[in-house]
């Protein structure tokens, strides 16, 4: 079962906001000197405090915890990220209706976003292709409007996100419309993801093409699909806190990365 925190946190906003404006315009006055029910103080108290939350996370600030490493090396599990909310326009909570537009993401930049499959899973992932773009990767090779995305590699690794299984990639650098970023290829394994090794699309309007870093063990937009504007939450920027889920350690090194 999944949480939606955003949800409950509205309805909290709304029941206490109600009970407090309800208890100021009918029953403060006759109440006079008497004590306050203790549901009506408990709502008056924490009204504030739950309405700047909510408007905080709503439309400036959302943290997301990172679960896979699909994102490797870039991000890794276990790390918290800070997400804008407003970097791809305002947007309602709950609804997730877009009431302001800001801008439209970028190639290179990772986005939050409902997965398309099934909207209460929050994904995170790279944006690759934009709306129009002609989106090409074989070979483990990818192509944007008929060019070629260089790859230039930088040293052997290990794919750490399963300790018991540790898998050797490739670390490549590769570089997107001038946004440069690490990926994981791996080579000859049969790890390797099996399901969509080929694609040749062509990204529809108010579309995106996501892609993790971790190519070879991410299932992105090459297994299930375009990402519409409409599931768009906002832009990562930082890791404000990282935690490392195999040693039961904080990862201090990786508090303050940009993203």
């Amino acid at each position: 079962m999944i949480f939606d925190f955003a949800f409950y946190l509205t309805l909290a906003v709304l029941v206490t906001g109600i009970i407090t404006l309800i208890d100021q315009l009918f029953f403060k006055k006759k109440r006079g000197g008497k004590k306050v029910p203790l549901f009506v103080g408990y709502a008056r108290d924490f009204f504030p405090i739950l309405l700047i939350v909510w408007a905080v996370r709503s439309f400036i600030i959302q943290p997301y915890r990172v679960p896979t490493g699909s994102l490797e090396p870039t991000v890794l599990p276990g790390d918290f990220i800070a997400v804008e909310q407003f970097a791809y326009g305002f947007r309602f909570p709950v609804w997730d209706k877009k009431i302001i537009s800001v801008s439209d993401p970028k190639r290179g930049q990772i986005a939050l976003f409902h997965y398309p499959k099934d909207p209460k899973v929050v994904f995170v992932k790279r944006v690759v292709g934009l709306p129009g773009d002609h989106i090409v990767y074989k070979d483990k090779t990818l192509y944007i409007n008929e060019k070629k995305q260089e790859q230039t590699f930088l040293s052997q690794g290990m794919d750490m996100e399963h300790p018991d299984n540790p898998i050797p990639v490739n670390v490549m650098e590769e570089t997107l419309d001038g946004v440069k970023h690490k990926i994981y290829i791996q080579q000859d394994s049969p790890n390797a993801l099996a399901n969509c090794p080929y694609v040749d699309v062509q990204v529809p309007k108010g579309h995106y093409f996501m892609m993790g870093d971790n190519r070879d063990d991410s299932a992105d937009s090459r297994c299930w699909g375009f990402v519409p504007d409409k599931n768009l939450i906002g832009r990562a920027f930082i890791i404000w806190m990282s935690w490392d889920p195999a040693k039961h350690k904080i990862r201090w090194n990786r508090i303050g990365t940009k993203l």
